[in-house]
């Protein structure tokens, strides 16, 4: 009766000798390394031990300045909703207090965030994303120790998105900085941050990437680790208990972790923060153009041969790369012997040289090569948008200047954007965000000159104002009020 069953227990027992005979055979071909990796896997309890104790939490505030809104009784938003917003640029509701509470003495709602960040030092210098701490009225840093210290900022650059806080302290523990060169992809990384408020919370994941190009001004680490609105500003970190970037940015459709985010290299990190530490301020190079990606068609049918470099697309008047006599057209291939590889590349090389250096580029133009000597010239930060004082409230309009970049993008010399609008310029149908170019055919110029020829006309009489939206324009003509 049994020995059906005995008998199939064997055979499976044989087979099962047979297997593991067969996947010794097989382990003995694989290296040590491999070996090794497939036995343990990672253990970060140690990691945990070493360098948590030097992230911190930031917990920002700010007062809001209300206006025609009203006391801001609106519904409040969550502290990590609204990093979130922050982070990727989403506008949120005018007049909603952020984080809840007012709790000033003059009942003016305050608007919180929170985020992460990492001491550098035992002083008390800790390192964070620029928009965890952009107009913070107030700055909290909370050690995991439960101690907290009122922060200082020395100084932010939003174009990198780092920021040096200071807070006054002395013997706090502190991070290692790694190496991003010897960081290799398939790599184990951890995280360690305050997602959506929750004090030290450690992820881990593998890097995805190196050198990712998401348009922005340094290129990214990609990896899989979990990160969360909160977490901006914390470290990432090696299996050697080193940092080795500052996570940034996520992508997702949600605003929830969706299995890709972004770090910013921590050498590049490490040399806006020495600039701002010695100045408050990133003084970076630029010479003056345009650029474009070279598709692999355009490269084979001029016969530049490889997809590579940055195709001048239009030249700055008076800038340097027009002083050198760069022309529309040119590819740029190597900036003092190193290749332009992508397009994006070029203003990352340039960037990183000190105004008033010179540089030699080597330029691909009409089929042959040619070097040509550039003086480099400084990005100057744009200075930003201040509101003009309100103007005419038969017109009910609130504008501010355009910037400098708002006026290449749509090709004008002069305008003001609405900026909040009521009474009869919203029943007239103008929006915020709209463009004014002229009223009753006076052309503007800025906010100041707006402000000046509504102040002298009759309200008595209706407005035509021309208006752009898009990339349409109309008139406009604002009834006055009666």
């Amino acid at each position: 009766m049994f020995g059906g069953v005995v008998s199939s227990v064997r055979e499976r027992a044989r087979a099962g000798v047979a297997v593991a005979l067969l996947s010794v055979s097989a382990v003995g071909l694989l290296p040590a390394s491999a070996l090794a990796q497939n036995r343990v896997l990672p253990d970060f309890t140690d990691l945990v031990e070493q360098v948590g104790p030097a992230v911190v939490n930031i917990r920002t505030s700010e007062k809001v300045h209300l206006g025609r809104g009203g006391a801001g009784t609106g519904p409040q938003m969550d502290p990590g909703l609204e990093e979130f917003f922050k982070r990727f640029g989403i506008p949120m509701p005018r007049n909603t207090p952020r984080g809840g509470g007012n709790g000033d003495d003059d009942d003016e709602p305050t608007r919180r965030g929170i985020g992460s960040g990492f001491i550098l030092s035992a002083d008390g210098l800790v390192m964070t994303n620029a928009h965890v701490v952009d107009g913070a009225d107030e700055l909290l840093v909370t050690l995991t120790d439960k101690r907290e210290f009122k922060g200082k900022v020395i100084g932010a650059d939003k174009r990198s998105d780092v920021a040096i806080v200071k807070i006054e302290a002395a013997g706090l523990p502190f991070v290692k900085v790694g190496d991003v060169g010897k960081l290799k992809v398939g790599e184990w990384v951890m995280a360690i941050g305050s997602p959506f408020g929750l004090d030290n919370s450690v992820t881990a994941g593998i890097v995805s990437a190196k050198q990712r190009d998401t348009g922005e001004l340094l290129p990214f680490i990609q990896t899989d680790v979990a990160i969360n609105p909160g977490n901006s500003g914390g470290p990432l970190i090696n299996m050697r208990g080193e940092v080795v970037g500052i996570n940034s940015q996520i992508y997702s459709p949600s605003g929830g972790y969706a299995g890709i985010s972004f770090s910013i290299p921590i050498d590049e990190a490490i040399r806006v923060a020495d600039q701002l530490r010695a100045t408050g301020r990133v003084i970076r190079g630029r010479i003056g153009v345009a650029i474009a990606p070279v598709t692999k068609e355009v490269a084979e049918s001029i016969g530049l041969g490889k997809a590579s470099g940055a195709m001048v697309q239009s030249v700055e008047a008076g800038q340097p790369a027009e002083k050198a006599g760069l022309e529309a057209g040119d590819i740029i291939v190597k900036v003092d012997g190193k290749a332009v590889e992508r397009a994006t590349d070029l203003p990352r090389m340039i960037s990183a040289v000190k105004p008033g250096s010179k540089v030699t580029l080597q330029l691909f133009r009409r089929g042959s090569y040619k070097d040509v000597a550039v003086t480099v010239g400084e990005f100057e930060a744009e200075k930003p948008a201040v509101p003009a004082a309100p103007v005419k409230a038969s017109l009910g309009l609130n504008v501010v200047d355009l910037t400098e970049a708002e006026k290449r993008d749509l090709r004008v010399k002069g305008g003001v954007k609405v900026d909040s609008v009521e009474g009869a310029a919203a029943r007239a149908g103008l929006r915020e965000g709209d463009v004014i170019l002229s009223v009753d055919n006076v052309q503007i110029s800025d906010a100041k000159q707006f402000g000046g020829v509504v102040a002298k006309l009759d309200k008595a009489k209706r407005v035509t104002v021309l208006v752009r939206r898009g990339e349409w324009v109309n008139y406009v003509v604002i009834q006055p009020a009666r």
